[in-house]
């Protein structure tokens, strides 16, 4: 079994793989004051919990976006599993083309992404990850990863709301009855979430003519589920994908080493 890490900066989520299947899921945060004890004291009761025997885990792999938790998880894995993790990079041999200017500066989470996508959907693809950021990742047909767009997330977008604006409050993140808010918080909500979605419709427009073809479109993240349901741009949503491309990288590169 493989233990699958995707370390973001609000949330890390792990995974456990039997082979392909996921079998289970957890999502913490990213709390960088947790020691490695601390961090293996809660994989292991996420695992008791659902009947997993930590000593069925023979591979772990990790896609992180902060640094200090990503030595973390790396020491974790191996005073507790007794195993050397793979670490999502760029200088890994992805079996993909990253035509980034530097692709070390490319996210982990976005090589998985771009990976798992592409096995799934093949291409050309964009996949639209919804998480402290909103991120496109572009895909070729061919599978090369061209780059993409990055902006602010939807939850980073309303705390800076509230932050900046000493009587915009705090809000949930739902779409509202109307795009006309006739309250404050309404208002606010329908900013946000319609202004999204048409961020995510007019972005995929100038994708597609730069590619000079329609991709296919898929989405992932905590709210992808939410924005996908209001628009027709989005194809399909892909809760895990980051975990899937952690697999599948991990695989590779124990193919190459054995």
């Amino acid at each position: 079994m493989l233990l699958a890490i995707d370390v973001g900066n609000t949330h890390t989520v792990l995974g456990i793989y039997n082979r392909e299947k996921l079998v289970a899921d957890w999502r913490m945060a990213s709390l960088t004051h947790r020691t490695v004890d601390e961090n293996w004291l809660t994989i292991k009761s996420f695992c008791a919990d659902r009947g997993i025997p930590v000593t069925g885990i023979d591979g772990v792999g990790i896609s992180s976006v902060v640094p200090d938790l990503t030595d973390v998880f790396e020491s974790l894995a191996r005073k507790y599993f007794s195993v050397e993790p793979v670490t999502v990079t760029a200088s890994l041999d992805l079996g993909i083309t990253v035509l980034y200017s530097d692709p070390s500066a490319v996210g982990a989470d976005r090589l998985c992404n771009a990976i798992a996508g592409f096995r799934k959907y093949g291409g050309p693809l964009v996949v639209i990850d919804f998480g402290t950021a909103t991120t496109f990742d572009v895909i070729s047909a061919s599978g090369d990863y061209l780059g993409g767009i990055i902006t602010l997330g939807l939850e980073s977008t309303a705390a800076e709301l509230h932050r900046r604006a000493a009587k915009l409050p705090k809000i949930e993140l739902r779409f509202p009855a109307s795009v006309i808010g006739k309250e404050t918080e309404a208002s606010m909500q329908s900013g946000v979430m319609f202004g999204a979605i048409d961020a995510v419709e007019g972005t995929l427009r100038r994708i597609a003519a730069e590619l000079g073809a329609k991709p296919k479109v898929i989405a992932t993240g905590g709210l992808a589920g939410v924005l996908a349901a209001h628009t027709t741009a989005i194809e399909a949503c892909e809760p895990s994908l980051v975990l899937d491309g952690v697999r599948l990288i991990y695989e590779r590169v124990k193919r190459e080493t054995h």
